[in-house]
């Protein structure tokens, strides 16, 4: 018999028999305060409220009414005593406990958490009832409420005295006792992981280091007999002793191991505790030998090693104890000799072994002789002699092959002796695998449909059932995802790793990865890793190679591992590293998928690792990896090789070994299924990253799975190869030869290339049926259970919830229960809501309804006492609910509403039409439509309650789609619109005006034109749902022109527009007044006055209003109106022609202002005043208000007010004639002003404090306020107040006579101020803290603050503080007794501060702050710390440059600076597509810097050359196939940005720019030679490079000066060819044939290609339009052509350099830089994908790519041959 064929058959009987793992966390019953459990309160001996149960629970024979949970792991029927009277006993108790776990259990300081419940849940009960059932068949039990006891990550009870106990020494552990009118049954719960702990110290130990196990089980308490005398009740233990706590999770009663049922009461008779047991395999006790690795999957290596061998030889396997398939499980072994076929596939307990510490025999007190419980007799070998000895171990399989079982909450029951199959082995056929089976109780696809995705479709076979992925959809049939869709992955790692000997402990931090299946790329990213060990942590690629395992690119006969684990599965690897031999554990567990359809994974990483220096990089070679499968099971073992890079140690390689094995539940009742025996999985590039600046571990891995064997010719289509086009939500079809085919992913659409989502539930594809609820996913759905119904037992339909069941009503009404709802009815005689019923007679006031409160929250009067139009009020009946019809006011719609007052869908009518009969009894409610859900999302009131204005709400018809003709409540213009609810072109109509007939049949739509495509883009809508106010949108006639006369909705303003929508001067006129007959001809030119009114900006870059913004008004004719009044202040006056204002005319709001039309008097000359009111700018130079500033106020004659007040501030003070403040009279806000009027004395002499305070300057020489000033404060004598206060800072100290700071009295903001009165102490001489703190200048000599100043800070005896702190930028730090800095102090603004009172590890000092992240730190510090979307904060590098690319915020405003930040001119960009910016700062040299020299290909006729940066890479071609084989690094130039790049033929020498060393450079290509500069003077940003080799010239483009130069090879003769209308020129090329020079300009406004002859000559534009941002330029010699690749079209095309035949070669590339042709292709760097990519000119196809392995920014390509080619010279 063959070796495997037995493995077959054993497999497939052990998974007959659905052996099952430990329960996970997930598994247990819901619990926590979403699902309304109460939690107790932390401490060491705590005990629940009274929780009173709605009938009564029946323990053993007794009714009890109430229970009560306490923090020592035990529930109770009676209020408990102290702890220490029960705590550390044994069974019986003196009360009634349930014991899931009784030790000394300790929830002080937020450690653990502990909840409770009394519930009727359904899916509750359903539960219940399955386990009864199943542990108990005969039971006649169905439950009516069930109590939910969850104890969480408790920790033990330890005495201040005891070291700590480790953090992750806490349980987690539950209890469910579910109960009906005769019964009780209790199920205890322990989750894999979830006993960390198993007994604790008794509470009076004496210094006695013992430790009492737990105690599992159940007492009656004491008992009355004759009223008088009381005995011990009868009580039964799960547990005698510490072993047999440690393996509760391992072990199980009822068919899972961690889960326990028992019977625990009868309302008839009862006498002591049932437990469950249900026959067959249920639990796994060890064998003799058994060990730490019992009850996981991860084999021992070595056993594993000698599987590998395949040295098995079936002719010396001749008993049948030879053949176990693992030596841990006992269970599994094969039938006896003797043919006794009782045993086979049967338990086999070691009870009573004296070399097995557990037992679970129970033990029982106050128990009948006829109910005790024996133990099986363990079974023993009788050796020779007759003495009985342990069953010899027989040898393993590499792993333990089990059948993973989740059940599902709400399955039916199932039948006694499901899983179990009595076996024949007269039936089982070893040669073909084939077993026949006897058992008629089989799992079949009508009882258990539940299990199967609702993308699946289910099977039944001879056997069982199995479920299989619809067309469309892969997974293994209980988890189905669409084909081709992107996946997402999230979970939390967790685990103590140590680096070297440091621990570092990694508590659930946040792990996500994103996999693009159609090519099999794998990114995950572990957020918030410690630093030490996110370096160390970098060659462990074994994390995230899970998940390219899983969604690997499938080759020819294969298949990715989710196909095999669906979304439940475990792995288990383990690492080990040489030569440190450090080893690391790596449990990975897939829990499901979440609503998103997201797969979750749980990681626990502990173990040892090698230390990696801060700084250093690791990389990766490709690798393959053979995966062997077995059912159930996949393993693998490798050895892998990692390269280390550091700065002191340069290049170092290691290697670790990887063993791992991934174990799953597949389906046994398939005989066709075939799974493979080997698959190799091909990792062809891995990148390996640490962030220390966002302490991100990034893991980059492309994956590629086949059949192991050498790669055929189908590994060069592009569909294997990666180099296909097709969108990421797109499966790529391989065809003949290189033809693919791009198909959209399942619940996508498109053309494959690009694929958009189908929202399934707003097109009605979903599979919802009735009382769902449809949510739409990327490429899927999820139907959720509308709210008032759940999931029934078949997890499929939706059942009403009988809230009705759990009595929510006042036990004087009546509670209605209706599909999806409830009512709550007081009962005759009563008088209330139905949730609180009183008496009529007498009756108190009853409380508010929700209802009543909804009602009354609403506001319908502004702030102001206006009425506010358009909210929607709620209509109660007399008893305060919900009328069942409910109508607006305003718009005249009636619907339908339930007991909450929610609309039920399909019952709203427009104003006019019959409303529906809300009172018809309820009919399932459909699911919404899209019109509906676009209908409810939008915001019609205000967070704060008021109704918003303007808010366009869609209209739907009876059955919930958008009505055919649409119409804006507020604006009154109407359209018509589509299925979709999208505006149809050219049916709008503006109000009044009669609307197009939108049923007629539909003509082809018409191009929307200029006015539609402005008018539809133009935002009424913020993000969040809010109209936007006083947006302007174009009003477009029936034929999509603009209507020649435009008004704006808010402002009323009215003007003529021409036929692009610019406005006509003269012709606007305000609100109210005649409009302009806009169809006269005519057209003035602009005066002063509209120029000024239309300069002045009222809108935002973002398209909202600016508020206080003045406007000058104009008339007729464009003139000045005499009159001018600022809308926002109120203020008016008079202005002469030229819009100046006439001094003495300005009126405040509410005055009667001057006639400004009275004969003009000869006008007075300004005042001093009115000088000073007038230069005062209260506008910026872009138009925007300036707020804070303080403006003086003048009389009608000019002169200033006695009394002037700050507008800001809210300060008053009293002013001379000279406008200058009078000492003594400044007021704060809110106190009384003084009388300015009152006869003024005498003014004393300013006083020292006076000059002091009135020196300090608050506003600078531009008029605006100086915040962070510290101004002194004086008393009315004008004396120094003892005690000053900084009133930005909030510090505070005494000064002496002369305003002199007393040393020690300087306290911090918050803190108690010294006492400055108090008799004064001999002063002690300053410290050395003070001495520094008081010689910082914190004023300038001009009076100004100094902003950024720090300033060291003492303690009360003038010593440093321990923790410094800059007031500005936020860093604190710690520092010695002197003030220096402790090194490795330092956090940055919003970290975690050090403790400084702990010594610190010395680590190197971090570098000083950038100017990028000065200058971000304090826009954001601007912003209050939370920059909005629309607002620019500069965006940095890591180490600290400016990022080349800006933007502002979210948008697409981009541009390019300098490493300055300054912004380059021309690049603005405001579409999709960022500008093109090069950085101008080369990265940091982080590898050992070497001589530059070249290191040339060998035996290479033809190589591309391209720039990478800081290197120049050589990659040869094969015909005209890239050969990354022989791809290399040609010169390495560490510092440098090399850019442009260009070879000659006839010397063999590569030229190329630097834009870092701002140089032109050559070398000779062969080896050891070295780089010459040619040039590198008067360059600054040098790019594009082009070399003639027949007239021996070189060409360059400089994008800074925007000059394009010229020079001989040699560096000399340099002239400036082109210096004026250029803006961004990039790529140069010359033709040598014909002596012409091409360049490309990508100028944002207006970009271009040119050409000229060499010498400058016959300068002209060859394309101008349909260009977006020409990057790449190349010559095709074999058409003559000028070829161009855009990064902002996507197209490569082609044109003759007369501007005619131009085509397109390719439409949809990446993002290219730079090109270059040969032999029919085109070969293009690009920015996307960081590689060199090959287009077929004929096929326009992508035909190959290579991808360097240091991923960064290729730039300029050229070709490199041994002879020149036809054309180069």
């Amino acid at each position: 018999m063959e070796r495997w064929a037995m493995l077959a058959a054993c497999v497939l009987l052990c998974c007959s028999c659905t052996m099952v793992t430990a329960i996970q966390r997930a598994d247990m019953f819901p619990y926590g305060t979403l699902n309304g459990d109460s939690v107790l309160r932390e401490g060491d001996d705590e005990t629940s409220k009274v929780l009173s149960l709605p009938r009564p629970l029946y323990f053993y024979n007794s009714p009890f009414s109430q229970l009560y949970v306490a923090t020592n792991g035990i529930i109770s029927a009676q209020d408990l005593p102290m702890e220490k009277q029960y705590v550390d006993d044994g069974f019986p108790t003196d009360f009634p406990v349930v014991a899931p776990f009784l030790a000394d259990i300790d929830t002080s300081r937020g450690r653990g958490q502990i909840y409770y419940r009394v519930t009727e849940t359904p899916s509750v009960l359903n539960r219940v009832a399955q386990e009864v059932h199943r542990g108990f068949p005969d039971a006649k039990f169905t439950p009516t409420h069930a109590v939910v006891a969850t104890w969480e990550n408790v920790p033990a009870y330890e005495e201040q005295t005891r070291p700590p106990s480790p953090p992750n020494k806490v349980n987690t552990f539950q209890a469910v006792i579910g109960y009906d009118e005769t019964d009780s049954y209790v199920l205890f719960l322990y989750p894999e992981g979830g006993l960390n702990f198993f007994g604790t110290p008794p509470k009076e130990s004496y210094n006695v280091e013992i430790e009492l196990p737990a105690r599992i089980g159940f007492s009656r308490g004491e008992i009355a007999n004759f009223i008088i005398y009381r005995s011990d009740g009868p009580y039964y233990s799960v547990t005698s002793n510490e072993q047999s706590v440690k393996n509760l999770y391992q072990f199980g009663n009822s068919g899972m191991p961690g889960l326990w049922l028992f019977h625990t009461g009868n309302r008839y008779s009862f006498d002591n505790i049932v437990p469950a047991s249900i026959k067959g395999p249920v639990s796994t006790p060890p064998t003799v030998g058994y060990d730490s690795h019992m009850g996981t999957t991860t084999p021992d290596y070595d056993e594993f090693e000698e599987y590998v061998e395949n040295t098995f030889d079936p002719n010396t396997q001749e008993r049948e104890d030879d053949y176990p398939l693992t030596g841990r499980n006992p269970e599994f072994q094969p039938a006896p000799a003797d043919g006794d076929q009782s045993s086979f596939l049967l338990p086999q307990n070691h009870y009573g072994s004296d070399n097995i510490p557990l037992t679970f025999e129970p033990v029982y007190g106050f128990e009948p002789p006829e109910r005790q419980y024996a133990s099986p007799n363990p079974p023993q070998t009788v050796a020779e002699g007759g003495a009985q000895q342990p069953q010899e171990q027989q040898p393993q399989l590499p792993l333990e092959v089990v059948n993973v079982h989740t059940p599902h909450r709400n399955a039916p029951p199932l039948s006694p002796g499901a899983h179990v199959v009595s076996v024949d082995e007269e039936q089982v056929n070893f040669d073909t695998g084939v077993i026949q089976y006897t058992t008629e109780n089989k799992e079949t696809c009508a009882r258990f449909l539940q299990q199967c995705s609702q993308n699946a479709f289910c099977t039944d076979y001879a056997t069982g059932f199995c479920c299989h992925c619809q067309p469309g959809f892969y997974g293994n049939g209980r988890q189905c995802l669409p084909d081709g869709a992107p996946q997402r992955v999230s979970g939390k790692v967790s685990g103590t790793v140590y680096v070297g000997s440091t621990p570092v402990s990694l508590n659930n931090i946040d792990l996500h990865a994103y996999i693009v299946v159609g090519d099999g790329r794998a990114y995950t990213a572990i957020s918030e890793v410690p630093e030490p060990v996110g370096w160390a942590l970098m060659p462990v690629a074994p994390i995230g190679e899970l998940f390219g395992w899983l969604f690997a690119l499938e080759l020819q006969n294969s298949q990715a591992g989710f196909k095999l684990t669906g979304a439940e599965f475990s792995r288990h690897a383990e690492v080990v590293f040489y030569p440190g031999n450090q080893r690391l554990s790596i449990i990975q567990t897939a829990r499901g998928l979440d609503d998103h359809n997201h797969l979750t994974v749980g990681t626990v990483i502990s173990g040892s690792v090698p230390f990696l220096p801060p700084g250093a990089e690791v990389t990766m070679e490709p690798f393959k990896e053979t995966y062997q499968y077995y059912p159930s099971v996949a393993t693998s073992t490798s050895i892998r090789e990692y390269s280390v890079v550091t700065a002191d140690r340069g290049s170092e390689s290691f290697s670790f070994q990887l063993k791992q094995n991934i174990t799953y539940r597949d389906c046994p009742h398939n005989n066709q299924a075939a799974t493979p025996e080997t698959l190799q999985i091909l990792m062809e590039r891995v990148f390996v990253m640490f962030v220390k600046e966002e302490r991100i571990l990034r893991y980059a891995i492309t994956n590629k799975i086949s059949p192991v064997r050498a790669p055929g010719p189908e590994l060069h289509n592009p569909c294997y190869a990666g180099t296909h086009d097709c969108d990421t939500t797109a499966q790529c079809i391989p065809l003949e030869d290189l033809a693919f085919q791009c198909q959209c992913a399942t619940g996508y659409t498109g053309d494959g290339h690009n694929c958009y989502d189908i929202d399934e539930c707003a097109e009605g594809l979903g599979t919802c049926g009735d009382n769902f609820e449809c949510v739409n996913l990327p490429g899927s759905h999820r139907c959720h259970c509308q709210r008032g119904y759940e999931f029934g037992y078949d997890g499929r339909t939706c059942v009403d919830i009988d809230e009705c069941s759990s009595s929510p009503c006042h036990i004087n009404a009546r509670c209605i229960n209706g599909l999806g709802s409830f009512q709550c009815q007081c009962q005759l005689g009563f008088f209330g809501n139905g949730f609180y019923c009183s008496q009529q007679e007498d009756r108190p006031e009853r409380l508010k309804t929700r209802c009543e409160h909804h009602r009354d929250s609403v506001k319908t009067t502004s702030a102001d006492g206006y009425p506010i139009t358009g909210v929607y009020k709620p209509q109660c009946d007399a008893e305060g609910q919900y009328l069942p019809q409910q109508c607006h006011g305003s718009t005249g719609y009636c619907w339908c509403v339930d007991s909450r007052g929610e609309e039920r869908a399909g019952t709203r009518t427009p104003p006019g039409a019959a409303p529906v009969d809300c009172d018809r009894p309820d009919q399932p409610e459909h699911v919404k439509t899209h019109c509906e859900h676009h209908r409810d999302r939008v915001k019609t009131t205000s967070a704060d309650g008021y109704p918003i204005v303007g808010a366009y709400v869609p209209q739907c018809d009876a059955e919930g789609q958008y009505l055919s003709q649409q119409c804006h409540g507020s604006t009154g213009y109407c359209w018509c619109v589509d299925s979709r609810g999208e505006e149809r072109a050219g049916t709008r109509t503006p109000p009044g005006a009669a609307p197009v007939d939108c049923d007629r049949p539909g003509l082809p739509e018409r191009a929307k034109t200029h006015c539609e495509h402005h008018r539809d883009r133009v935002k009424t809508t913020s993000a969040d749902g809010y109209p936007i106010t006083g947006v302007y949108k174009p009003q477009c006639d029936a034929e999509g022109q603009y209507l020649p006369q435009q008004c704006h909705g808010s402002t009323g303003y009215c003007w003529c527009v021409d036929s692009r929508g610019e406005e006509r001067a003269g012709t606007r006129t305000p609100p109210g007044a005649a409009p302009v007959d806009c169809n006269r001809p005519d057209e003035r030119l602009k005066t002063h006055c509209e120029h000024h009114r239309d300069s002045v900006k009222a809108t935002s870059p973002d398209g909202n209003p600016i508020t206080g913004v003045y406007v000058p008004q104009c008339d007729a004719d464009g003139q000045y109106l005499p009159q001018q009044c600022h809308g926002s202040t109120g203020y008016c006056w008079c202005v002469d022609s030229r819009g100046e204002e006439r001094a003495g005319t300005r009126t405040p709001p509410g005055a009667a202002p001057v006639d400004c039309d009275r004969p003009g008097l000869p006008e007075r000359a300004k005042t001093h005043c009115e000088h000073h009111r007038d230069r005062v700018k209260t506008t910026s130079a872009d138009g925007y208000p300036i707020t804070g500033v303080y403006k003086p106020q003048c009389d009608a004659e000019g002169q200033y007010l006695p009394q002037q007040c700050h507008g800001s501030t809210g300060y008053c003070w009293c002013v001379d004639s000279r406008g200058e403040e009078r000492a003594g009279t400044r007021t704060p806000p809110g106190a009384a002003p003084v009388d300015c009027d009152r006869p003024v004395q005498p003014e004393r002499a300013k006083t020292h404090c006076e000059h002091h305070r009135d020196s300090v300057k608050t506003t600078s020489a531009d008029g605006h306020p100086i915040t962070g000033v510290y101004k002194p404060q004086c008393d009315a004598e004008g004396q120094y107040l003892p005690q000053q206060c900084h009133g930005s800072t909030g510090y505070c100290w005494c000064v002496d006579s002369r305003g002199e700071e007393r040393a020690g009295t300087r306290t911090p903001p918050g803190a108690a101020p010294v006492d400055c009165d108090r008799p004064g102490l001999p002063e002690r001489a300053k410290t050395h803290c003070e001495h520094h703190r008081d010689r910082v200048k914190t004023t300038s000599a001009d009076g100004h603050p100094i902003t950024g100043v720090y300033k060291p800070q003492c303690d009360a005896e003038g010593q440093y503080l321990p923790q410094q702190c800059h007031g500005s930028t936020g860093y604190c730090w710690c520092v010695d007794s002197r003030g220096e800095e402790r090194a490795g102090t330092r956090t940055p603004p919003g970290a975690a501060p050090v403790d400084c009172n702990r010594p610190v590890a010395v680590t190197p000092t971090e570098r000083p702050e950038s100017m990028c992240e000065r200058w971000r730190a304090s826009l954001i510090e601007h912003y209050g710390g939370k920059p909005g979307p629309q607002q620019y904060v500069p965006q940095c590098e890591p180490d600290g440059e400016f990022s080349p690319v800006q933007c502002y915020g979210e948008t697409n405003y981009c541009w390019c600076v300098d490493q300055n930040g300054h912004m380059v001119p021309g690049t603005k960009s405001d579409d999709a597509v960022k500008p093109a910016c090069i950085s101008s700062v080369p990265p940091p040299t982080v590898r050992p810097t070497s001589r530059p020299d070249v290191t040339p290909p060998i035996n290479t006729g033809i190589t591309l050359l391209y720039a990478q940066g800081q290197k120049i890479g050589a990659l040869p071609l094969n015909g005209t196939r890239l050969d990354e084989s022989r791809s290399k690094t040609l010169l390495a130039l560490h510092g440098s940005i090399v850019v442009g790049i260009g070879y000659d033929c006839k010397e063999n020498q590569v030229y190329w720019t630097d834009l870092s060393a701002r140089s032109i450079s050559r070398a000779s290509m062969v080896s050891g030679a070295e780089p010459e500069v040619l040039i590198n003077t008067n360059l600054v940003s040098p790019e594009g490079l082009a070399v003639d080799v027949k007239r021996r010239l070189m060409f360059w483009v400089d994008s800074t000066p925007d000059v394009i130069e010229r020079a001989n090879l040699d560096g000399s003769g340099r002239r400036t060819l082109f210096d004026t209308d250029l803006v961004n020129p990039r790529a140069i090329i010359v033709v040598s044939s014909t002596g012409t020079l091409y360049w490309t300009d990508w100028n944002r406004e207006a970009p271009k290609i040119e050409s000229s002859s060499v010498d400058g000559q016959n300068r002209q534009v060859i394309v101008s339009d349909g260009i977006g941002l020409p990057n790449a330029l190349t010559y095709d010699s074999a058409s003559e052509q000028i070829c161009w690749a855009d990064a902002g079209t996507k197209r490569l095309e082609c044109i003759s350099s007369d501007g005619s035949g131009r085509r397109v070669i390719h439409a949809n590339l990446n993002y290219p830089f730079s090109m270059v042709y040969y032999r029919n292709h085109f070969y293009y760097t690009d920015w996307r994908r960081d590689g060199v990519i090959a287009v077929n000119k004929h096929r326009s196809l992508f035909t190959d790519e290579y991808l360097p392995e240091q991923r960064s920014h290729l730039y300029g390509i050229t070709v490199a041959t041994t002879h020149c080619l036809p054309g180069s010279h």
